[in-house]
């Protein structure tokens, strides 16, 4: 009798039953979506690759969020390059030390092999830095034993300042046997402003079984504007270079980092005489540029700038002349790669305010293309006394050029400009150049001379929102017909 009712008046009413029957259905939809999504949730807290703690998580640009959870494919290969610089500066720095209160780095969910009886096994493995974890409210609920920070761990997130420069600083062996590897120490110091030097300690050839040794290259630019030139070549036998510190031996000649100094002893002959130096060198803190790889097929380049700004301090001599030098501004990077032909535009430039770096390594056949194009090959950094401010991208170095010269057929650069962006910032470099100095250094088959030069610059855009303006004194490289 009841069910009779019901039907006849579901017939009778059909507006009123049709909006009853509408209102159930969306109720049962509604309840159907938040169990749905109660349970996705509950699945994806049980998820092992998921990382808790935190109120930001980094990832690598232009990943699949959805396939790095997973495991996908596209996922496998990713990480963040310079993780250490990361968490020591970029975002663990004093330049947001208001707003960040912890760093925690992560590795997650890495396929591992474990040797074990002469079997390998493939595993799933994963690893932090306990405190940084603990901070973050991601610790681990520790059953047994101790979760601490080990002293590779403290010395991960904040290393000695000696630990530091040894890290930064260190030599390389090369993937493969060739020639044209070369690896050194540079330096440049400023006696005054119409004088400096040019300090290069040279590791090159097949590196280290085969045809190898080292050289000490000096140039001196003398206040009347001529150069004198220094060299000592020595057999690998007198070589020594550490793959774990930034020591270098050549000879007679050294180079020994202790607690952020690296005390510079050289010896080498030229036509002016016997050429002694005897300096320590102490790079400014946090006026680094930390160690980038740049490979192109078989070319690999690379290049730190531990001293965007330093100081040296000691003796610099030719025969029974010497100098004393005491504070002169100085500067130190560390390169190494496979050179066979490759060209580079290069700077590096000391403001009131600001370091400015720029460069771009071209290989042989792609050198002509990029600077036609204006590719954004020209990697642009802003240095600050709390570190690396931004690094922007920028096409080609525009270059002015003075009449035909005895040293360049094309003439020499009177000047150059550049503009760099990134996103929304963008900032323009002008230079106007002094000095030139052009030497028999030619990239072989291509006639082109390698020119270091010495200018004046300024800078002037916008960073971060914020209006940016500098200028100074700086040295620059780059190679012409």
């Amino acid at each position: 009798m009841l069910l009779t009712l019901a039907f006849r008046h579901l017939l009778v009413k059909k507006g009123r039953s049709l909006f009853l029957l509408l209102g159930y259905g969306l109720g049962v939809g509604v309840m159907i979506v938040l169990l749905s999504v109660g349970a996705a949730m509950l699945e994806q807290s049980r998820d092992v690759s998921l990382v808790g703690g935190g109120e930001v998580t980094v990832l690598p640009q232009g990943i699949d969020v959805e396939a790095m959870r997973t495991g996908g494919v596209s996922g496998m290969f990713f990480g963040i390059d310079r993780a250490r610089f990361l968490t020591r500066q970029l975002l663990g720095g004093p330049r947001h030390a208001d707003l960040v209160r912890s760093v925690s780095p992560a590795i997650e969910n890495k396929v591992v092999y474990l040797g074990f009886r002469g079997k390998l096994v493939a595993a799933r493995a994963g690893g932090e830095i306990p405190s940084r974890a603990s901070a973050l409210g991601a610790g681990l609920t520790v059953l047994q034993g101790k979760w601490d920070d080990t002293a590779a761990d403290s010395a991960w997130i904040a290393p000695s300042v000696g630990a530091l420069y040894d890290e930064l600083d260190h030599f390389h062996l090369p993937p493969v046997a060739d020639s044209s590897w070369g690896e050194w120490h540079y330096f440049n110091v400023a006696a005054g402003p119409s004088e400096w030097w040019y300090v290069t300690y040279l590791v090159g050839g097949e590196v280290p079984h085969g045809r190898w040794g080292g050289q000490l290259l000096v140039s001196h630019r003398k206040p009347d504007g001529s150069y004198d030139r220094f060299t000592a070549t020595l057999p690998s036998d007198s070589v020594v270079f550490d793959t774990a510190r930034a020591d270098l031996t050549l000879g007679a000649s050294t180079v020994r980092q202790r607690d952020g100094r690296y005390r510079l002893a050289a010896t080498a002959k030229g036509p002016a005489g016997v050429f002694t130096l005897d300096l320590t060198v102490t790079p400014e803190r946090n006026r680094y540029f930390p160690p980038v790889d740049l490979r192109e097929g078989e070319y690999l380049s690379g290049y730190v700038v531990p001293a965007l700004s330093g100081t040296a301090s000691g003796r610099v001599c030719i025969g029974r002349r010497c100098t004393t030098l005491v504070g002169a501004p100085a500067y130190h990077d560390h390169n190494w790669g496979i050179w066979r032909d490759v060209t580079w535009d290069w700077g590096a430039a000391r403001g009131r305010s600001y370091n400015l770096l720029y460069g771009g390594v071209y290989a042989p056949d792609d050198s002509a293309a990029l600077r036609n194009t204006g590719t954004a090959r020209l990697l642009v950094a802003l240095v600050d006394s709390l570190g690396v401010r931004q690094i922007l991208r920028a096409g080609e170095v525009s270059y002015q050029r003075a009449v035909a010269s005895a040293a360049t057929a094309g003439g020499y650069p009177t000047g150059f400009s550049f503009v760099a962006t990134r996103d929304a910032d963008t900032v323009r470099v002008t230079a106007r150049i002094a000095d030139v100095q052009a030497t028999g250094r030619t990239a072989a088959g291509m006639g082109l001379s390698f020119l270091q030069m010495r200018g004046v610059f300024e800078l002037e855009g916008k960073v971060g929102g914020v209006a940016v303006k500098d200028e100074g004194t700086g040295f620059f490289e780059t190679y012409v017909k």
